[in-house]
Formats: C-alpha cells, structure tokens, sequence
C-alpha cells in the first residue's frame, strides 16, 4: 500500500495531524518555498481593492468563521 493509501485511511483527526505536520515541514525552509507567478499580481490587486475601500481586511479568525458559514 502506498503512502496516499495509507493516509486516506487515517481518521480525520489523524489526517489534520498529518497534514499539520506536513505543512509545517514543507514551510520549515520559507526561503526554498517559491510563490506561483500569478501570486504577486492578485496581491497587487488586493491590496488595490483595499486601498480603493471595496475590499477590508479580516483577522485569520474572522475569515475562518466567515468561510465556515459559506460551506
């Protein structure tokens, strides 16, 4: 059984846990994480937005509770 296999098997707890882990491995090393091209272009047009007062920032907890609501 391979390793995706095997992960599909976990709980879902188990599963956040592995996930965390994974996240927290693959973002250990920031400077060898490269951000796609279209990245620093939506940041742009945010930040934009924000500027212009069609869009406002959230804290992380806010946007969580907010997506949440949505699913």
């Amino acid at each position: 059984m391979n390793v995706q296999e095997q992960a599909m098997r976990l709980s879902r707890p188990d599963k956040l846990r592995l996930m965390e882990a994974l996240w927290a491995d693959l973002t250990a090393a920031e400077e060898a994480f490269d951000s796609p091209s279209w990245h620093e272009a939506a940041l742009r047009e945010t930040e934009a937005r924000v500027a212009a007062g069609e869009e406002q920032r959230l804290d992380w907890d806010e946007a969580k509770r907010r997506l949440r609501v949505r699913a």
